[in-house]
């Protein structure tokens, strides 16, 4: 590992140490506090001229993780450092990557040409909300899939007869690719988004009556989806569900909405840091860090990363 360093923001600090760990390092000494007028104050305080920097920052609200992840970059950049990565576990502001409607913006790909103009080098991100969003990069950019850790906490299950659901016709590819890998049948929900954070669920498609239910999603943020696609795979006669999605960002009642609802157990990764538990005992967080100390590895050695690419 000589000639790399990984660098925390305050957004993940936990998954970024054990990242670190895993690469049998500790994190970069920097300073990050804040100015007497709430303005970020950043100093690196290692020597990072001609050294491979690796930047953990997931990018969930507020909006301050994300300019500090900037900050972070450009202090990189003044330092010298030889290549930047940015390593960002959650990418915020993601969801508007498509122009669907008048005079709205398409924040995924400003966010991406933000990063390039901090002068990253190079993007590593994990199930971004849609993979379109690789092409906004003008810089090498790769999506690692959190599903070999959700896969084999699955295949462990010692659940039968299952079905996996995809909540939306959006995810079904996901939902075929991990159906594929278990043997099993797919089932989706067709449902209709009213508002930006509520949807109808209008249909069921396929068979989950007596079935073993697993739901994936990419994310988790008002639950409002999720408990309404598991109401109706209860009502469909599920014998039971539990749901799993990589990001866990539940936002506002989602906990509430999750204890209340027909679901067992909600498995997500650490991609953010889930510090809810207390409200959401339903909660069961997997690690990720491996799979993305993998990923810096090869990067770092100039290796193939394809194959983490499952």
């Amino acid at each position: 590992m000589d000639g790399l360093k990984i660098i925390s923001g305050n957004s993940n600090r936990p998954l970024a140490e054990k990242i670190a760990a895993q690469l049998g390092l500790g994190l970069c000494d920097v300073t990050l506090d804040r100015f007497a007028d709430g303005e970020i104050h950043c100093k690196i305080n290692e020597n990072i001229r001609g050294v491979d920097v690796f930047i953990v920052q997931s990018t969930q609200p507020p909006a301050e993780n994300l300019m500090e992840m900037l900050i972070l970059v450009d202090a990189c950049f003044l330092a010298s450092a030889e290549r930047i990565t940015v390593v960002i576990p959650y990418y915020g502001y993601a969801r508007q990557d498509r122009k669907d409607q008048p005079r709205v913006p398409l924040t995924a790909k400003l966010v991406a040409k933000l990063i390039e103009a901090a002068e990253a080098d190079r993007v590593l991100t994990l199930d971004l909300h849609s993979t379109q969003i690789q092409g906004f990069f003008n810089i090498q950019a790769d999506n690692l899939f959190a599903a070999p850790v959700l896969l084999e906490y699955i295949k462990a299950l010692p659940t039968r007869n299952m079905v996996i659901v995809s909540p939306d016709v959006g995810s079904t590819k996901m939902g075929r690719a991990f159906a594929k890998r278990l043997k099993v049948d797919l089932a989706i929900v067709d449902k209709r988004r009213s508002d930006v954070d509520t949807t109808e669920v209008m249909n069921l498609i396929g068979d989950v009556k007596g079935k073993n239910v697993v739901i994936l999603d990419d994310m988790i943020t008002t639950a409002s989806t999720l408990v309404k696609g598991a109401k109706a795979i209860a009502d469909a006669g599920a014998a039971s569900i539990i749901a799993c999605a990589t990001h866990p960002v539940f936002a506002g009642d989602a906990c509430a909405r999750v204890m209340s609802s027909p679901i067992e157990k909600v498995v997500v990764t650490n991609s953010v840091p889930f510090d809810r538990m207390g409200e959401c005992p339903k909660v069961e967080v997997l690690d990720v860090s491996s799979l993305m100390a993998e990923a810096i590895k090869r990067i770092h050695y100039n290796e193939s990363v394809s194959t983490l690419f499952v």
